[in-house]
């Protein structure tokens, strides 16, 4: 009854919660934009979860967890709950019976419950974020930068797992990037940003960053790693700054021995777009295990030539294979569909969520 009604709704809200708590938009970024779009996609998945309440549990559990960066606290539960309930009623009109109201009441605690649940156990085992200063920070070309950071103290992480980073020229926006290494010694992590249009964070960190600035890193998330595989043949997939976490896991194989044989793709729509190559191919050159192709989609070089769908085609098949998929989403989504359509199974193929993670988990 509500969804088409979205926009004005989520306004509504926010506007109403910051006029009854002001304390607690000081939580919030300035620009809204992004943060209503969450916050309605939010209640999309709860409404969709509702009948499946082992996912339901996961979804909110990492909901509170995230939203442990942000500073939210548990009294703040019960003033969203209410200019919440109060939004729906106004929007939904008659639809809005006392059952409704009653079940939605209901959903609410039990959402904010488990949040609240998740948070405080997080609590107990790590901090909510990590202060970390930038070491390192090389122009790559291309509106690309490879910025590398030293979290103050421990920062625990698996290869090809992200991170969301806030600067502190945009507080309380957070966006997220895959670390481009596996664990080092020195604890360093090492990020590979691409300026977007409009793109205030990424903007920052491309063109304003540099060494000595600090930023905070929120907890890691991501089930893209090397122990998901269940197959020694991997097939590594990435486009464009989707290397990044293809980087990690590679490193990562190296690290464990080299007992995998790799096989990867890099996809690009011109050859001078074709980021990382020559790294690949030195690390090529080291590792046995490791085949390097790279593919161009709208120009014509030596080579190979076509969009990284069809160019798997041709070399496959794949269905022996782990499939870890990186990259602009378009490219993942067609990739993924043709693997699967060419025998390799869904539960071999992996690749991190195409929007806010915490919103697009499976």
């Amino acid at each position: 009854m509500v969804e088409p009604l979205a926009g004005e709704i989520t306004v509504y809200f926010y506007a109403i919660l910051f006029a009854r708590y002001p304390d607690v938009r000081r939580l919030f970024p300035q620009g809204m934009d992004i943060q209503r779009d969450r916050l309605l996609r939010a209640l999309l998945r709860v409404v969709e979860l509702v009948d499946d309440p082992e996912s339901l549990v996961r979804f909110c559990g990492q909901l509170g967890r995230e939203h442990r960066k942000f500073g939210t606290l548990p009294a703040h539960f019960p003033a969203v709950g209410e200019c919440l309930l109060d939004t729906l009623a106004r929007h939904a009109g008659p639809a809005w019976t006392p059952e409704t109201a009653a079940a939605w009441t209901k959903a609410y605690g039990i959402v904010a419950q488990v949040m609240i649940n998740a948070a405080e156990q997080d609590a107990a085992v790590r901090p909510a974020v990590w202060p970390a200063t930038v070491v390192h920070r090389v122009p790559r070309g291309h509106g690309i930068a490879e910025i590398t950071v030293r979290p103050h103290g421990s920062y625990p992480y698996a290869a090809g797992q992200y991170v969301s980073i806030e600067t502190p020229w945009w507080p309380r926006r957070w966006r997220y990037y895959s670390v481009a290494n596996a664990p080092r010694e020195d604890g360093t992590l090492t990020f590979h940003v691409r300026a977007v249009a409009g793109g205030s964070v990424s903007g920052a960190l491309v063109h304003r960053a540099s060494v000595g600035d600090v930023v905070r890193l929120g907890p890691p998330m991501g089930d893209m790693v090397l122990d998901a595989a269940e197959h020694s043949q991997l097939l590594f997939v990435a486009g464009g700054t989707g290397l990044a976490p293809i980087r990690a896991l590679i490193e990562e194989v190296a690290r464990r021995g080299g007992h995998h044989q790799v096989e990867l793709f890099l996809g690009a729509r011109t050859a001078a777009e074709l980021y990382g190559v020559d790294e690949m191919l030195r690390m090529a050159q080291r590792h046995h295990w490791l085949t390097i192709r790279g593919a161009v989609s709208h120009e014509r070089i030596p080579g190979i030539r076509g969009a990284l769908p069809e160019v798997l085609v041709e070399y496959g098949p794949w269905y022996e294979h782990d499939a870890f998929l990186s990259g602009p989403a378009q490219m993942i989504a067609s990739a993924r569909e043709t693997l699967t359509f060419h025998g390799t199974s869904p539960r071999h193929i992996h690749h991190d969520p195409f929007e806010t993670p915490v919103l697009s988990v499976p």
